[in-house]
């Protein structure tokens, strides 16, 4: 079923899950265990992320580096088969820019619709470690907007190849980002919005943030949204802190503010375990004033960590 469809069939507040798949040599088990701990309390769809390649060098002989590509976690198109036929539930898969070509983009939507997966999140995707900016493969996209428009192509019968006869259209409900307190690039956020709803003009029929802490800053995000007459589905995400570290890392990955209440709250803690209970804790509070503000959904980064997930929407839900 189509995440849109979820949506508009729904008769309370619905919650959805975002996995990673495994490091490369790992087995699907390791899926299937943080997901199990939550399949009692019905998530709605489930994501699978994907992450690009990086560049490793490797010594040679004669003192030689050769640079080598790897991607250290591979899969997206088959955790998602498997989770459909583990759990008959949707599965998302995370189709991002870099790292591929127009052609291999469309290779892996013509295998995700053989295999039924009817829903994808598009996104550019970071840049790698080393470059500065972003860059795009050669003969790749350069913006989340162009994967929009390649598979609203595929849905309208559309392929690279312009002498396919009789093409069989592809029928993807399209999901995109949102950054309620903007992508890290733009230089405010009316301007960040105005990429947004290019995304939505294109296609895209519904919007999954980034993570935040202050809901408020969510909620200003989607009134200004509207005003922009953004008006497809927005849901919220939410990622339960678990660890001291993460006021330090989470604010440098994701580029998001941290409430001052939440990190004093954190900073007086004397281990992880009481940390987990205060991310648990603010998650709880997050999720019930956001369901009181009126969203569709809350979408749980779990990060391959499901127990403090489970605990928030074993409260909520």
């Amino acid at each position: 079923m189509k995440i849109t469809e979820h949506l508009s069939k729904a008769k309370k507040v619905l919650f959805s899950l975002e996995i990673l798949p495994p490091l490369k040599g790992n087995g699907i088990q390791s899926i299937y265990d943080s997901i199990d701990p939550l399949i009692a309390f019905g998530p709605s769809f489930i994501n699978v992320t994907y992450h690009r390649e990086e560049f490793v060098y490797k010594k040679r002989e004669k003192g030689y580096l050769e640079k080598i590509a790897i991607k250290k976690r591979p899969g997206t198109v088959g955790i998602c088969a498997a989770i459909v036929n583990k759990y008959k539930i949707d599965a998302v898969p995370h189709i991002i820019c870099g790292g591929f070509t127009k052609e291999e983009t469309e290779n892996a939507l013509i295998d995700l619709n053989f295999l039924g997966i009817d829903n994808v999140l598009l996104l550019r995707g970071d840049p790698i470690k080393t470059e500065a900016s972003f860059i795009p493969e050669e003969e790749g996209h350069h913006y989340a907007v162009d994967l929009v428009r390649q598979v609203v192509g595929l849905n309208q019968g559309i392929y690279m190849d312009e002498d396919l006869q009789n093409a069989q259209p592809t029928n993807f409900c399209i999901g995109v980002a949102g950054y309620p307190e903007k992508h890290f690039e733009a230089p405010n956020l009316k301007n960040d919005l105005k990429y947004l709803k290019q995304k939505i003009d294109a296609g895209a029929e519904y919007i999954v943030t980034q993570l935040f802490y202050d809901n408020q800053k969510f909620k200003t995000f989607v009134n200004l949204c509207r005003e922009e007459e953004i008006t497809v589905p927005i849901i919220p995400g939410i990622k339960p802190i678990s660890s001291k570290n993460q006021i330090l890392t989470l604010p440098k990955n994701f580029h998001i503010d941290m409430p001052h209440e939440l990190v004093e709250a954190i900073e007086k803690c004397k281990s992880d375990e009481e940390v987990k209970k205060v991310g648990i804790d603010w998650a709880i509070q997050q999720s019930k004033d956001l369901i009181e503000f009126g969203v569709p959904c809350i979408h749980y980064y779990t990060m391959g960590k499901s127990l403090s997930v489970r605990e928030v929407v074993k409260a909520v839900f």
